[in-house]
């Protein structure tokens, strides 16, 4: 059964245990099974700790959406897991937590360490006791550049715009979306004249959109609105591609671009 309702932007953002000052953003990348779901900690781009060693470790949930994601039984599952290797780590060597991955039902908590004495063993053992019916997984090696985080984890494109088209993309994963099918895709442009707004209908109209709902909104800057609509993808790439297309069209014709929002397309 697939069931069709409009989403709205509402970002469930995992990471709240951590501190507030601590730079994190989230963003889907499209893998041939699904969506992966990557937060990372922005700050290490540039500066880093003297931590020598990588370290990934992961466990699998059976409580998960058909788009791989975890249901909230599968998170807490996760987030107790998560917890528990945090604690180990930090009774045994200073660390910084980088990066989370989540994708076909498995949740990774990626570390930089200085030292690994005993890190090998007092995790594993842990693992073997607590969570032996489970899929985990455990990795450790040296990564002296930080290879994994540049490479891996932070973003190519690092831009307001891109975090704002993955907030929306990140909700609907956490939701259940595969991302896979293509819907209505709605846009917001505001013009400070009505007549920019007119001439801006007919330019629009050429490339397939409909004409959704005119407002003046009285206390915007640019108070005539337009609400615009058209069947698109929304896989991450394809959903960029069109916003900066809009963002520049928009530009050349006196608007103002005001982001998009989707349908949340979740199978049962």
């Amino acid at each position: 059964m697939r069931t069709t309702f409009l989403f709205s932007i509402l970002l469930f953002f995992t990471l709240a245990i951590y501190a507030q000052e601590e730079y994190w953003e989230s963003y889907i990348v499209q893998k041939e099974k699904g969506p992966m779901a990557i937060s990372v900690h922005m700050k290490y781009k540039y500066a880093r700790p003297n931590y020598k060693n990588l370290l990934i470790v992961g466990t699998h949930t059976t409580k998960c959406n058909k788009n791989g994601y975890p249901t909230e039984q599968g998170l807490e599952k996760m987030y107790t897991f998560s917890d528990s290797i945090a604690n180990i780590i930090d009774g045994l060597t200073k660390n910084r937590l980088v990066g989370i991955i989540t994708y076909q039902c498995s949740g990774f908590d990626i570390f930089y360490v200085k030292d690994t004495l005993n890190l090998r063993n007092d995790i594993i053992s842990f693992i073997k006791d607590k969570y032996a019916n489970s899929k985990n997984y455990f990795q450790l090696e040296s990564d002296r550049k930080w290879k994994y985080y540049l490479e891996s984890l932070y973003p190519e494109d690092d831009s307001e715009e891109f975090f704002i088209n993955h907030e929306l993309l990140t909700s609907l994963v956490y939701a259940g979306d595969k991302l896979t099918t293509p819907r209505k895709v709605t846009h917001w442009f505001y013009f400070y004249r009505e007549k920019h707004r007119k001439k801006f209908i007919d330019k629009i109209k050429a490339l397939e959109f409909t004409v959704d709902s005119l407002n003046f909104r009285r206390k915007r800057e640019n108070k005539y609105e337009l609400q615009v609509s058209r069947k698109d993808s929304i896989y991450p790439k394809a959903i960029s591609k069109l916003t900066k297309i809009l963002t520049d069209f928009g530009k050349l014709l006196r608007a103002e671009y005001d982001g998009w929002n989707a349908e949340l397309i979740k199978e049962d």
